[in-house]
């Protein structure tokens, strides 16, 4: 799979860690930095956890989806992108719970790495290298998180919302290339 392909679904799934970060940032004024860098790196690695486990999950069904195994991967991924979208135009009016606290980090990590769960299943017939599209998408969703909350101390919710959207276009947009690629080659 091509590195721009990996950058992009690792972009598209850490929109949903970015944007919590984001609130979290502007929501929880006595955050200190430490809580944002602890933030990134519980997100990061469950980004990178979570497409892994779907990984090992969807290589029992390799051979047999292979002949159609790009229809899966646009189903995935346009589902994921789609869902994200869809979440976008909720409304939520309760500010998000601390994620200085354990146990509130450790749930805001899996509700925004399920997503990654699913498109680690479509990893699986689109890559060998599971160990290096998993680390860069960590290391995306790290760095990207650890930017929200930045981005949030400044300027609080603005953005939340809108790039959930473009997250979930991304993974879509990915989804149909995938499609394409496969039907025209």
């Amino acid at each position: 799979m091509e590195l721009l392909t990996i950058i992009f679904i690792a972009i598209g799934l850490a929109m949903d860690a970015f944007a919590v970060s984001i609130a979290a940032g502007g929501a929880c004024r006595d955050m200190k930095t430490s809580h944002g860098v602890r933030m990134a790196i519980f997100f990061g690695g469950f980004q990178a956890l979570m497409p892994l486990i779907g990984w090992l999950a969807g290589l029992g069904l390799k051979d047999t989806i292979a002949a159609y195994d790009h229809w899966v991967a646009f189903g995935l991924l346009a589902a994921v992108g789609g869902k994200m979208i869809y979440e976008s135009f909720k409304l939520n009016p309760e500010p998000p719970a601390n994620p200085a606290n354990i146990t509130t980090l450790l749930i805001l990590s899996v509700a925004t790495s399920i997503d990654a769960l699913a498109v680690g299943v479509t990893l699986a017939v689109i890559t060998d290298d599971i160990f290096a599209t998993v680390a860069i998408i960590g290391g995306i969703t790290f760095l990207l998180s650890y930017a929200g909350y930045r981005i949030g101390r400044g300027m609080g919710h603005f953005f939340e919302k809108k790039i959930e959207i473009l997250g979930g276009i991304i993974l879509i947009a990915i989804g149909v290339k995938i499609l394409i690629s496969h039907l025209y080659a």
